[in-house]
């Protein structure tokens, strides 16, 4: 694979849910040899890179994302040598994978967490994790009211073989996901090995799992009672999520993945509100990239989106950092659902793409959206496998909707997802094979295709990926700005048809425009428009 100087800086890159991307063996997950096998396709899309989802050893009481063995395969995945399969393969397409690592938790199953259970009060053992007395008479009350993200309290009882309850172990969400100390030195060296261990088998980076939360206040103060413990909501400032702390973990980490040949790179999932705040990631001993959750997270509105724009931008740059740009993720509702569902979603989602591929930076882009997949919201209630599910009290149906398994092929489920006649871990919808890549390849028109002709422009256009940009007079409702040199893009936001000034090749559209014709370009609602300048 022919290196390129800091790869991530203008990068597309290609979220990849293993359990629901495709299942070579037909036990109804997905799998690291499905993954391979389907790799021709994400090259031909015009990605640069994949990012895939935990596929280590673990329960699954988080998809994934309760790790039992850092360094190994879950045979449900494959094994070791399917992974290293994966990756060469990924290499001769000139793919880069990044892999995640989940930090601030462990599963209940790790060797760790099973030998501090076993082992006594104050013990090294236990020292790995954040165990407390109680308060009360007898301790019967948690060390302090922290709540899980996934609901219920943060915190969960021991209790010895014989039921006699003792210390409270700390658990930012799940119970079977119990939280490190990051205080130990032991959980350092343990989490250089593990970066060690997959940097040495040829990974190209790391996306890290909670970034902001693996610190916490050490005198675990209560929250206010009114607080939101929501790992999407940054706007509350609580004693567990972006402490000081964690950026002596990322100084440390940038130092070990700067050993490594071949630009490798690490990702920031960090709910930080501020932009300036998340920018302090990225400083140039710290990490390369946070996701931009302000951007996901802004209303289909002209003046919000500026907004984001111009404080990502500002806040990055003064670090001498890119800004990355994002729509969906494995945690959100699909874009699509997000911003209106049915045809008015998807004519947004399609125009927020074209608006997203040329912002200066680089992209990250979820499996499935480039078939313009909506959101699932009525799986049957006995398929629903999110924690948030039963921890809410069955209120809150949680993420399961955006993680349903994707169709490759017309026909009734699976849809090419596994082989004929298996049954996915999630049902697909009647009718999702009508979404599929077989379905849309090739079509004019197709979701599919406008994101093909968009990543391709974006490689070939050197005004595109990394760079300035450079806003433009525009009507009300429209973004429109120019990234040198000669390519703008207009975004029209509003219903009513919009007018603006252009007089040059329209290069790519999300919809039907009109024109240009006397130097003006009409733009319906909801649509936008790359133009040669």
């Amino acid at each position: 694979m022919e290196l390129q100087a800091h790869w991530w800086r203008d990068a597309a890159i290609y979220q990849i849910y293993v359990r629901s991307f495709a299942d070579s063996n037909g036990d109804g997950e997905g799998d690291l040899a499905g993954i391979r096998e389907r790799l021709p396709h994400l090259a031909e899309l015009g990605v640069d890179a994949i990012w895939l989802t935990p596929f280590y050893v673990s329960p699954l009481a988080d998809g994934g994302y309760d790790v039992a063995d850092y360094r190994d395969v879950d045979p449900r995945f494959g094994t070791l040598e399917d992974f290293d399969a994966l990756l060469a393969a990924a290499h001769d397409l000139d793919l880069r994978v990044i892999i995640d690592i989940v930090p601030n938790h462990s599963s209940s199953a790790h060797r760790w967490f099973r030998e501090a259970v076993a082992a006594e009060p104050g013990s090294p053992e236990r020292a790995r994790y954040l165990f407390r007395d109680g308060l009360g008479p007898d301790g019967e009350q948690p060390p302090n009211n922290w709540k899980s993200i996934f609901g219920g309290p943060a915190w969960t009882r021991l209790k010895r073989p014989d039921g006699t309850p003792e210390q409270w172990y700390l658990h930012l969400f799940d119970a079977e996901q119990p939280d490190f100390d990051w205080t130990n030195p032991e959980v350092h060296d343990e989490f250089d090995d593990v970066l060690r261990f997959w940097l040495e088998r040829g990974v190209d980076g790391f996306r890290i799992d909670v970034a902001h939360g693996m610190v916490k206040d050490p005198a675990l103060p209560d929250i206010a009672e009114n607080a939101k413990a929501d790992l999407l909501d940054g706007s509350t400032t609580l004693p567990y999520f972006d402490q000081d702390g964690v950026h002596e973990i990322y100084r440390r980490w940038a130092a070990i993945v700067a050993e490594y040949p071949g630009d490798r790179a690490m990702v920031a999932e960090a709910w930080v509100e501020d932009a300036d705040r998340i920018a302090r990631y990225l400083r140039p001993d710290e990490l390369h990239q946070a996701f931009n959750f302000e951007y996901l997270t802004a209303p289909w509105e002209a003046g919000r989106l500026r907004e984001v724009v111009d404080r990502s931008l500002a806040a990055n740059g003064a670090v001498g950092a890119p800004s990355t740009w994002v729509l969906s993720n494995h945690d959100v509702t699909r874009h699509v659902t997000r911003f209106g569902g049915g045809e008015q979603g998807l004519r947004r989602a399609r125009a927020a793409t074209l608006l997203m591929l040329a912002l200066p930076g680089s992209v990250y882009l979820y499996q499935g959206e480039e078939l313009g997949l909506p959101e699932v919201t009525d799986l049957p209630e006995d398929a629903l496998q999110d924690p948030t599910w039963e921890r809410s009290g069955r209120t809150e149906r949680g993420r399961d909707g955006c993680r349903v398994p994707l169709p490759w092929t017309e026909g009734p489920s699976p849809c090419g997802f596994g082989p004929e006649g298996s049954e996915p871990w999630l049902p697909l919808p009647e009718g999702w094979g009508g979404l599929s890549r077989t379905s849309q390849r090739g079509v004019e028109g197709s979701t599919l295709e406008l994101y093909r002709h968009a990543l391709r422009l974006r490689r070939e256009l050197e005004a595109l990926g990394d760079g300035p940009m450079t806003w433009l007079d525009a009507p009300e409702n429209v973004l429109y700005f120019e990234r040198e040199p000669g390519v703008r893009c207009a975004v029209n936001l509003g219903e009513e048809p919009a007018e603006i000034a252009a007089d040059g090749e329209v290069l790519a559209a999300s919809g039907t425009v009109e024109g240009p014709s006397g130097g003006s370009l009409t733009l319906p609602g909801d649509t936008a428009v790359w133009i040669r300048a």
